[in-house]
């Protein structure tokens, strides 16, 4: 998933952050029981939703469709990416 997001940038640190939320959305089910499909978080689908967001990098984008999600269906902001290592190192 990380080496997906590398299209919108960032550094390794970002991807890997945003990539652990998608994983944290992917295990929690919630998104598949909201929108019916199963499995509803692949790379695929997080680089197709986080195109249609405006600008910016992997973090804002990932943000930009929590937010719509929470929007749509609520519960959803505990996913979004709050902090990430912006030197690339990984995070515990």
């Amino acid at each position: 998933m990380a080496d997906a997001l590398a299209t919108f940038g960032g550094t390794p640190g970002e991807r890997r952050a945003v990539a652990r939320a998608a994983r944290d959305l992917a295990d929690d089910g919630r998104l598949a029981a909201d929108r019916g499909v199963e499995p509803a978080v692949t790379a695929e689908t997080v680089v197709r939703e986080l195109r249609q967001a405006p600008d910016g990098g992997p973090s804002e984008r990932w943000n930009w469709w929590v937010g719509s999600l929470d929007v749509a269906y609520g519960g959803y902001r505990a996913f979004a990416v709050r902090r990430f290592r912006a030197d690339g190192d990984a995070t515990g």
